[in-house]
C-alpha cells in the first residue's frame, strides 16, 4: 500500500507489526545486576515448560504456547524469592501493609517480571538459540493486558505495589479477579462501542490458585440479639445468602531486590452451585441460579449503577472483596499472634479511595460479633489500623449508599455505622454544642425521605490518617469536601503527591532514552529518581542534546508506524505530537481540546496557504458505559478526524487519531513519542493525576492548568518550562461567586462562536445536523466546567506554544530540563513517605542465597 506521506516514511521501510517492540527494546540497559540465569538452564526449563504445563511438542505449539511457557518458567523463578519473603515475614513477626483497592492497572507482567528477575537478554538470548521462529518480542505480544482497572486510581495501585516491594516494605495488595474487566472499547461509525474483555479466556500464567484459603461473605437477612455464655448481649447476623471468594495470588517482585510482595485477588462463586433437587424437576434455570448470582459479583468493573439493580451489584461487589481481605488478613495475623489485640501493631490498612470504605463497618463486625470483643477495644483497633486516601472531589465519585439498600444487604452493617455515628455525633456536640448545622453536615447519615450514608465520612471517622494526593487536593480537602472534620481533627490530614514508577514507565517503555540517561550519568536514577537532576548540566551540551531529539524522534517513527499496522492509518512523524490521553470525563475537557482543533482548522479554510506546523492530536479514552454525553464527545472526536481527513486543504497538516481500547499498554508507546501533554481539568477537579508525570518523565512538555499535580510539576520543572493556562481555583469559586453566564463568552469571541454554530449546524454531523446539539446545549446552558471561560487563554497558549517549537533547541532544552527535574514524581517518594507517616513501617531485607535462586535443574528435568 502505498503510503500518502510517502517522504517521510518510506526512508524506513515499514516492519512487520511484531518488530515494533524490538525498535523500541535495546538489551544493555534492561538487565540488571543480578546472579546469572544460565541460557542452557533456561532452555531447558522453558522446554520442559512447554511439554509438562502446555503439553505440546515444539513442532506443535502456538505462539500462545511458547508465551504461556515462558511466563510459567520466569514464575517459578520467582516463586523461591516469593516464599522466602512470606517466610521472612513470618518469622520477623513485621508489620504488613495491607493496600485495599478496587483497581489494580497492572499492564503486562512478562515484560516487568523479565526486568525484575534480572534474566531479560538470558531469556532472549535462550530463545534465540533455541530457534523456535518466534522472538522474545512476539511472546510478548500475546500476552493481554489484565482486566483489573481502569484509569489512574489502578495505575496508582499498580505503581504502589511496584514500589513497595523494590524499597522491601512488607506488603501485600488485595483486590477483585474481575472476569471481564471493564470493557474492551472498539469504535464503530465513531462510537464507542463495549465488548467484554476476554483476558483470561486463554488463562492466566502468572495467578497462583490458592483455594484452600476460601472464605465466606454473607449477604442480606437480619440480625438477632442474644446472651453469650459469659452474660453480654451479643448480635447474630442470619444472613439469606453467602458467597464464597476464592483468593489467586499475583507475585509482585522489587527491582533489583529479593524481596516479591503479593496481590491477592478474589473471585466469587457459589457456596452451592447447582441444585440436584431443583434440576431433577426439570426446572434448570433456578438449578443453577445461586451460582449465576454469585459469579456477577466479580464479572466486571464497575457494573453501570444506574439502575436499582446495578447499585445493588456494585455495593455488592466492594462488599465483598472487602470482607474476603480483612478475613484472610485476620487468619494470617492469629496464626501468627494467636490473639487480636495487637492486630493494630501488625497491620496498616490503607483504602485506596472510597470504594473499600465499608472495611470500617466490617472489621468493627468482625472483632465484636465474631471475637467477642468490647467495642471500645474494637473501635480502638479499627482507627488505629485503617487510613484512608481520598482520590477524588467529586460528589459523585465519594458514593452514598441509600440506607434502605444497606439494610436490606447488610443489614448489620447498617446497625453498626448508627452506632458509630451516634457515639461521634457525641464526640462533636460536646466540641460545639449550640450548631447542629454541623452536626448535620458531618453526620455520617443524610437525612431525608430517602437517607444515604457517607462512605467518605465512614472512611475518615474510621482511620487514624486521612490524605489527599497532590498539594492543592489536599488543601481543597481540607478546606472544602471535609472542612469540619479537619477543624475537627487537624493532625489526622496530610499530603501524599501521586508518583510513577521509573521501571515501567521509563526502563520499560522509553529503553533508549533510559540507555542514553545511564550512559551519561549512571543507573541509580532507577531506584532514586532524584539522580535525574545530574541531567541539568547536559541540557546546553550540543551532543547530548542532538542525542535526545533523535531518540524522540525514534520513538515518534515507531509510533507512527504502529498507528499504520494496526489502524491503518498514516500519521507525519514531522508532525507534533499533541497527546491527551485519559479517562473519558466532561472535567477532563478533551471537549476544551476537540472546540480548540475545529477552531485551527476554521483558520486554515480561511487561509489554506498559511504555513503552520503539522499537528497530530492523539486522544485515547473510555467513557463510563451509561455517561451518554462522554460517549458523544467521543462521537464528535471521530467525526470532527473524519472531516480533517477528507478536505485536502488541511490534510496532513491538522490530524486526529483516537486510539480505541487505552489502557498500559498503548500508554507505553505513547508517553515515549509525546511532545505536548494535555493536562486541561478545570482548576480544582482533577485530584492528582499521574499521566501528566509520565509524559514530563519521557520529556514531553505539559500543557495545562493549574490543577492537580500540575501545579507541583509546574514548580519543580519551572513555569518557563511548560505552558499554564486558564483560571486557577480561586478565579474559579470567584467566577461562580458572581455568576457564570456561559453564552456571555459565546457572545463575545468570534472565533468560539462559529466553533460552536459548526456543531450546531451539523458541519461534524451532516448526515444527522442535530447530532450533537446535546454538547451544544451543554455548553451554552451549563457549561459546569467553565469550558467556554477558559478557551481563550487556552488558545492563546496553544499558540505559544507552537512558536516555542520553533527554536528546536530550546525546546529540546526545556524537554531535558522536564526530565531532569521530574525526581520528586516517583512513586519511591511517595511510598516512602506513607511508611513514614502513616503506616510505620520500616523496610524488612529479604535474604536468598544465590544458590537457591535457580531451582536445580533435577527438579525441572529429572534423569
Amino acid at each position: 500500500m502505498a503510503t500518502r506521506y510517502g517522504k517521510y516514511l518510506d526512508e524506513n521501510p515499514l516492519r512487520p507489526a511484531r518488530d515494533f517492540y524490538r525498535t523500541k527494546r535495546m538489551k544493555s540497559q534492561l538487565e540488571q545486576e543480578g546472579p546469572v540465569f544460565n541460557v542452557d538452564l533456561f532452555c531447558r526449563v522453558f522446554l520442559n515448560k512447554l511439554l509438562h504445563r502446555q503439553v505440546k511438542l515444539p513442532s506443535q505449539a502456538t505462539p500462545n504456547d511458547y508465551y504461556m511457557a515462558l511466563s510459567h518458567a520466569i514464575r517459578d523463578r520467582l516463586v523461591n524469592r516469593w516464599m522466602k519473603s512470606t517466610e521472612t515475614y513470618h518469622e520477623q513477626d513485621v508489620r504488613m501493609v495491607c493496600y485495599l483497592s478496587a483497581e489494580f492497572l497492572l499492564g503486562k507482567q512478562l515484560n516487568q517480571n523479565l526486568l525484575h528477575a534480572g534474566c531479560w537478554n538470558t531469556v532472549e538470548e535462550g530463545l534465540e538459540k533455541m530457534q523456535l521462529g518466534h522472538s522474545l518480542y512476539d511472546l510478548m505480544a500475546q500476552e493481554p493486558d489484565p482486566g483489573l482497572g481502569n484509569g489512574g486510581l489502578g495505575r496508582l495501585a499498580a505503581c504502589f505495589l511496584d514500589s513497595l516491594a523494590t524499597l522491601d516494605i512488607p506488603a501485600i495488595g488485595y483486590g477483585i479477579r474481575y472476569e471481564f474487566g471493564i470493557f474492551e472499547q472498539v469504535i464503530e461509525d465513531g462510537w464507542q462501542v463495549e465488548r467484554p474483555d476476554y483476558w483470561l479466556q486463554l488463562g492466566n500464567p502468572w495467578e497462583i490458585h490458592r483455594p484452600e484459603y476460601m472464605v465466606e461473605v454473607k449477604l442480606g437477612g437480619h440480625t438477632e440479639f442474644y446472651i453469650d455464655d459469659e452474660g453480654w448481649q451479643r448480635v447474630k447476623w442470619k444472613a439469606d445468602r453467602t458467597v464464597l471468594g476464592t483468593p489467586f495470588d499475583m507475585l509482585v517482585p522489587g527491582y533489583n531486590t529479593k524481596t516479591v510482595a503479593t496481590l491477592r485477588l478474589w473471585s466469587a462463586r457459589a457456596s452451592q452451585d447447582f441444585n440436584f433437587h431443583l434440576f431433577n424437576e426439570g426446572d434448570y434455570t433456578r438449578a443453577v441460579a445461586d451460582k449465576t448470582y454469585s459469579e456477577n459479583i466479580t464479572k466486571v468493573l464497575y457494573p453501570n449503577d444506574n439502575t436499582p439493580q446495578g447499585q445493588e451489584l456494585r455495593l455488592t461487589q466492594q462488599y465483598f472483596f472487602v470482607a474476603c481481605s480483612l478475613q484472610d488478613m485476620i487468619r494470617q495475623h492469629l496464626i501468627k499472634n494467636g490473639d487480636l489485640s495487637c492486630f493494630q501493631e501488625k497491620v496498616a490498612i490503607q483504602l485506596n479511595d472510597t470504594h473499600p470504605s465499608i472495611g470500617v463497618a466490617e472489621l468493627m463486625r468482625l472483632l465484636v460479633d465474631e471475637h467477642k470483643m468490647n467495642w471500645d477495644k474494637a473501635w480502638t483497633i479499627t482507627c488505629n489500623s485503617f487510613s484512608y486516601t481520598n482520590h477524588t472531589l467529586l460528589p459523585e465519585a465519594l458514593e452514598r449508599w441509600p440506607v434502605r439498600l444497606l439494610s436490606s444487604l447488610l443489614p448489620r452493617h447498617m446497625e453498626i455505622i448508627y452506632e458509630i455515628n451516634r457515639r461521634f455525633l457525641n464526640e462533636v456536640r460536646a466540641h460545639y454544642p449550640n450548631d447542629p448545622a454541623k452536626l448535620a453536615r458531618m453526620s455520617l447519615i443524610v437525612e431525608g425521605d430517602d437517607k444515604q450514608v457517607r462512605m467518605a465520612h465512614l472512611a475518615c471517622v474510621g482511620s487514624h490518617a486521612v490524605n489527599g494526593v497532590a498539594a492543592l487536593h489536599t488543601e481543597l480537602v481540607k478546606s472544602d469536601l471535609m472542612h469540619d472534620f479537619h477543624e475537627f481533627w487537624p493532625d489526622k490530614f496530610s499530603n501524599k503527591t501521586n508518583g510513577v514508577t521509573p521501571r515501567r514507565w521509563m526502563l520499560i517503555s522509553n529503553p533508549k532514552l533510559s540507555h542514553l540517561i545511564s550512559a551519561t550519568i549512571g543507573k541509580d536514577w532507577v531506584t532514586d529518581l532524584a539522580q535525574l537532576q545530574k541531567l541539568e548540566a547536559y541540557a546546553d551540551n550540543p551532543e547530548f542534546r542532538e542525542k535526545w531529539w533523535e531518540i524522540k524522534q525514534e520513538n515518534k517513527q515507531d509510533l507512527a508506524e504502529c498507528i499504520y499496522h494496526q489502524f491503518d492509518l498514516e500519521v507525519r512523524p514531522d508532525a507534533i505530537f499533541d497527546v491527551q490521553v485519559k479517562r473519558l470525563h466532561e472535567y477532563k475537557r478533551q471537549l476544551l481540546k476537540v472546540l480548540h482543533i475545529i477552531a485551527q482548522y476554521q483558520q486554515l479554510k480561511k487561509n489554506p496557504d498559511t504555513d503552520i506546523q503539522a499537528q497530530l492530536f492523539l486522544f485515547g479514552a473510555k467513557a463510563a458505559p451509561g455517561y451518554y454525553i462522554a460517549k458523544l464527545i467521543i462521537k464528535l472526536i471521530n467525526s470532527v478526524a473524519t472531516v480533517l481527513d477528507e478536505d485536502k486543504d488541511v490534510r496532513g497538516r491538522l490530524k486526529i487519531v483516537f486510539l480505541p481500547n487505552f489502557n498500559v499498554s498503548v500508554g507505553e508507546q505513547i508517553y515515549p513519542a509525546a511532545e505536548l501533554s494535555e493536562q486541561i481539568s478545570l482548576a480544582g477537579k482533577e485530584a492528582s493525576g499521574t499521566g501528566n508525570m509520565k509524559f514530563a518523565l519521557n520529556g514531553a512538555l505539559t500543557i495545562g492548568t493549574l490543577d492537580g499535580a500540575n501545579i507541583e510539576i509546574r514548580d519543580a520543572v519551572g513555569k518557563e518550562n511548560m505552558f499554564c493556562c486558564g483560571l486557577d481555583v480561586k478565579e474559579v469559586k470567584a467566577l461562580r461567586t458572581r455568576g457564570y453566564h456561559p453564552r456571555e463568552y459565546y457572545n463575545d469571541n468570534p472565533e468560539l462562536r462559529e466553533v460552536i454554530n459548526q456543531i450546531a449546524c451539523g458541519v461534524f454531523s451532516p448526515d444527522k445536523p442535530k447530532l450533537f446539539q446535546p454538547i451544544v446545549d451543554t455548553l451554552l446552558n451549563h457549561d459546569e466546567y467553565l469550558l467556554l471561560a477558559d478557551y481563550q487563554s487556552y488558545a492563546d497558549c496553544h499558540a505559544k506554544m507552537l512558536e516555542a517549537y520553533q527554536d528546536r533547541d530550546n525546546w529540546i532544552k526545556m524537554s531535558i530540563l522536564n526530565t531532569a527535574r521530574m525526581g520528586f514524581f516517583s512513586s519511591d517518594r511517595s511510598i516512602a513517605e506513607y511508611c513514614r507517616d502513616i503506616w510505620h513501617v520500616d523496610p524488612v531485607e529479604v535474604e536468598v542465597p544465590d544458590e537457591q535462586i535457580d531451582i536445580p535443574i533435577e527438579a525441572y528435568c529429572p534423569s
